[in-house]
């Protein structure tokens, strides 16, 4: 299922200037898939937690969380009954916004993830 995606996603990295293989971006891919996955597993969390009438505090903070800034969603119209979610490609951030955000900030904020044993705990415990 992914394995095109990938492919397509290798082809275009190979084809930008300074990479001679797969090995100069592996880390950027491998952080990329991590944060993916923790918005993921968190979303899950919180359907489960709010199905049982708990409440779910979530890891990251929201100005942090991969559907704010990689996927942004348009509000659901009216005309598709509020379920269609659509790319709000303003709010999405690419190229020298991307990098700024994720350089600047992103990783400073996953730095303290290491200075917290309580954040590294649940951190753990997700995975």
């Amino acid at each position: 299922m992914f394995e095109q995606t990938f492919k397509n996603i290798d082809d275009i990295l190979l084809n930008d200037a300074g990479c001679g293989s797969e090995l100069y971006y592996v880390e950027q891919t491998s952080w990329i898939l991590f944060l993916k996955y923790l918005d993921d597993l968190e979303k899950d969390r919180a359907t489960a937690a709010e199905l049982t009438g708990k409440l779910y505090s979530p890891i990251i903070d929201k100005e942090y969380r991969w559907i704010n800034w990689a996927t942004p969603k348009l509000a659901p119209s009216e005309a598709s009954g509020g379920k269609d979610e659509k790319l709000d490609h303003h709010n999405a951030l690419t190229g020298a916004d991307l990098t700024d955000f994720v350089n600047g900030k992103l990783f400073n904020y996953l730095k303290k993830f290491k200075q917290s044993t309580e954040i590294l705990a649940s951190i753990k415990s997700l995975l």
